[in-house]
């Protein structure tokens, strides 16, 4: 295994030589369509984009630069009517008359006239919807919803059709969770609740749209079995100083303040961006338990009723900027550093009243809580571009570091009462440090390729990742007086990790026929160390990830796809690492280092109506399945909750997409969810075969009274679902907005109210051998909020480029 990276290397260097011969020996086809840009010596015909459309409907065919020379061709495009556009920032758009082509048409010489300097900034009034469904992903455009102004990440997403979260903070996609969490393109460091509380920091009003991508292609790491959700920032566009700059200010229970500023400039060759967030949140969870515990006659011996209320409070920083020089037209160097800084308070108060196996009242406990976590993640990226020709052969690295550091310091205090509500016993008093480190360093290139003769886009690239991470936990009992140290609850794991992947992907598109393949390879070199318990374990693995997708155009009103791939999630570091977090005196969580990855094979196939409405059907089949299970622990009468593999879960969707428009005052995009799943396997010594046919509805719409004064509407239903042994019961809610533009629409002002009625909480029951569980959870989800925007500098032009790293997977493990 140890020669696999080398391996890899000679992999990369063979594809590129291979595709540097391919081009050098390409020649045009008799059917290609060419041309020339005529310009001024002043202005550079490279700067433009071609465009080929179908002259009937206008769908794109191809997109084409041309090359100093002013030349452009479009190679191999079959016979048909046809029609070029242009799109530049210096020059004013340029629009043939349709054409026949049907074997070698040379358009011959097209003068482009310089743009004026005296434009008008333009109105655009059309709306688009907040969910847009498109054969390969779903669309949600943030930066045009009113309710999502002044609220976060993770509220958004919430509202998303298919999109579930659990009482832990778990992130579910269309019933199914390992999801793979991206920022512009970048995989976020996180899991679980650290990435519940970053999307929490995260203000709704730096995001330009989210895209929820359910098959990626063998150019995506292989993790994430059900899909990827990609979060795209807004950014400046145009040359000289641009931003935006918003105010928030929420009142729920608790109150929340979200500001926020981002800037890009730029001149010349030099791009500058940058964007800082702030957010103060104050947030409650009202958590309502009863347990019951069993013998093996199924039989209760006794249980616990918990009356849990958290108060949160949290101030999230989060710093972004970077920079892009190009050094030529072709060559572009980038720079980009970023930054999340959170301090968080976490107040809890638990009242568990005891009872025995008769349901009489033996006791009960206080459990006060005061905990203070500290996060301090930051990361910085180096990147090139080259692009090598016209045809779109491109070159592309990145050198990635970050670096996470966590500290959290815990005290709880539990007092003792009989029935009576005297004390029986002395107050236990428990203090916590958790503290850890982690590390990663990446390095990936990919490289992209047209080979002209037949026909096909080729994408090859390697990467490597080396992470090491460290977790120092003790925990120390006070009550009396003194620190001593609990050897049953302190441990120090050590975990490190070694990722290889190289990866080949191929695409071809005819008149009607669009084919894509891709297989990527994986070498996984892990060890994990238990200081404590001198536990070791050690890990070696390389797997293969095949992708594909097929497409066929019946014609311009009917479209249908089929999509495949195998997929592979592998377990949080915090997953697997063994420590135990202290809940309360019967009741705790812990990682769990032989988690198994689990593998996963999907299908979908898509249809598309007149480019507009949609349906897809797919089905996936996942092997070890890591579930998160509540289930009685050493002592009698505990639980602990850790993560474990089931045998395999099954999973059959249909999902439709139906957008409506009346006029120019309404826009509704409507969504339907209908899923099946189906668990089965052995946990904790039971037999778990559960399976539910649910739906999900989501509805958005928006109201135009005026070019400057809009309504919103969003609704959503769930209904009830299984998560492994959890039987969860319905829920729904509705949010309201209004939005008017000021200022010439440099500025707005929003007020909205998200879960009017109060009914987004979650009922849920589990059940299994030896135990039960029935918990009602309340959050702070009906949430007034007022919003400020302003955005100023010049309009909006062609987006600056913005590049990602290699460090995406192994960064949103590192929660």
């Amino acid at each position: 295994m140890k020669n696999i990276p080398r391996l890899l290397c000679i992999i990369f260097i063979y594809v590129i030589a291979y595709g540097n011969t391919a081009r050098s020996q390409s020649v045009p086809s008799p059917s290609a369509i060419k041309g020339r840009l005529i310009t001024s010596e002043a202005l550079k015909a490279s700067d433009v984009i071609i465009q080929l459309l179908h002259a009937q409907g206008g769908k794109l065919v191809k997109i084409e630069y041309p090359n100093a020379k002013g030349e452009f061709m479009f190679d191999n495009i079959p016979a048909g009517r046809y029609m070029i556009i242009t799109q530049s920032m210096a020059f004013a758009k340029y629009e043939s008359a349709p054409f026949e082509h049907s074997n070698g048409t040379d358009l011959g010489a097209i003068a482009l006239s310089p743009a004026s300097t005296t434009l008008k900034e333009a109105s655009v009034t059309a709306v688009k919807p907040f969910v847009q469904q498109q054969y390969d992903k779903t669309v949600l455009n943030v930066a045009g919803s009113i309710s999502a102004a002044g609220s976060t990440a993770l509220e958004v997403l919430e509202k998303a059709p298919g999109i579930t979260i659990d009482q832990n903070d778990n992130i579910a996609m269309r019933g199914r969770q390992g999801v793979l969490f991206m920022i512009d393109g970048k995989l976020v460091p996180m899991t679980g609740q650290d990435l519940a509380n970053l999307l929490r920091g995260m203000a709704a009003n730096q995001i330009e749209r989210i895209e929820l991508i359910t098959n990626p292609s063998a150019k995506y790491d292989a993790s994430g079995n059900s899909g990827i959700i990609d979060i795209r920032l807004k950014k400046g566009r145009n040359n000289g100083t641009n931003g935006n700059a918003s105010l928030s200010l929420s009142q729920g229970v608790y109150p929340k303040l979200n500001p926020s500023l981002s800037i890009n400039h730029k001149t010349g060759k030099l791009n500058l961006f940058g964007s800082y967030n702030y957010l103060f949140r104050q947030d409650m969870n009202d958590l309502t338990i009863y347990r019951d515990f069993y013998n093996a006659q199924d039989e209760v011996t006794g249980g616990n009723n918990y009356d849990n209320y958290f108060r949160y409070s949290f101030n999230n920083h989060n710093v972004r900027m970077g920079a892009d020089y190009n050094l030529n037209s072709r060559v572009t160097l980038g720079l980009v550093a970023s930054g999340i800084f959170t301090r968080g308070n976490i107040v809890s108060s638990s009242e568990a009243e005891s009872f025995n196996g008769q349901q009489q009242r033996t006791g009960y406990f206080t459990t006060l809580g005061d905990n203070s976590p500290k996060r301090n993640n930051s990361s910085i990226n180096f990147n090139y571009k080259h692009t090598l020709d016209t045809s779109g052969a491109e070159l592309t690295a990145d050198l990635d570091y970050a670096r996470f550091k966590g500290n959290e310091f815990q005290h709880y205090t539990t007092s003792y009462y009989d029935v009576d509500h005297a004390p029986n016993r002395p107050p236990y008093k428990l203090f916590g440090d958790l503290s850890g480190n982690l590390s990663i360093k990446s390095f990936k290139a990919d490289y992209t390729q047209l080979i002209r003769p037949i026909g096909v886009k080729m994408e090859a690239g390697i990467k490597g990742s080396w992470v090491e991470s460290d977790n120092d936990v003790q925990f120390f009992d006070r009550s009396n007086g003194s620190d001593v140290l609990d050897v049953s609850k302190s441990n120090r794991f050590i975990y490190k990790e070694n990722i290889n992947a190289a990866y080949l992907n191929g695409s071809r598109k005819w008149q009607k026929l669009s084919l894509q393949l891709g297989l990527r390879l994986e070498n996984t070199n892990a060890k994990g160390n238990q200081v404590t318990t001198k536990e070791n374990f050690d890990r070696n693995y390389t797997q293969l990830f095949p992708s594909g997708y097929v497409g066929y155009a019946f014609s311009d009103k009917h479209d249908l796809g089929l999509s495949l791939s195998r997929r592979i999630n592998r377990p949080s570091y915090r997953q697997l690492n063994p420590f135990k977090v202290f809940l309360d005196p019967l009741t705790s969580s812990a990682g769990n280092p032989f988690l198994n990855p689990e593998i996963t094979h999907s299908f979908e196939l898509t249809y598309t109506l007149l480019q507009r409405y949609t349906a897809k059907a797919g089905y996936s089949r996942t092997k070890d399945n890591i579930l998160q299970v509540l289930s009685p622990d050493t002592e009698p009468n505990t639980v602990l909750q850790t993560g474990r593999n089931l045998a395999k879960f099954d999973y059959y969707s249909l999902n439709l997409g139906i957008p409506v428009t009346a006029g120019k005052w309404l826009s509704s995009s409507n969504n339907l969810l209908v899923y099946y799943g189906e668990y089965k396997g052995n946990l904790v010594n039971t037999d778990l075969s559960v399976s539910r046919v649910t739906f999900n509805l989501n509805s958005s719409n928006t109201i135009t009274l005026n070019p400057n004064t809009s309504l919103e509407l969003t609704g959503s239903y769930q209904s009830k679902a299984y998560y492994g042994f959890l039987d969860i019961e319905d829920y729904w809610s509705l949010t309201a907005g209004a939005q008017r533009q000021l200022w010439n629409k440099k500025a707005s002002i929003k007020l909205s109210i998200s879960d009017i009625f109060f009914t987004n909480w979650t009922d849920a029951v589990t059940r299994l051998t030896g135990y039960g569980e029935h918990f009602i959870q309340y959050r702070d989800s009906r949430v007034a909020t007022l919003t400020f925007s302003y955005k100023f500098g010049k309009a909006q032009g062609a987006a600056p480029r913005r590049r990602t790293g290699g460090a995406e997977d192994e960064k949103r493990r590192a929660g």
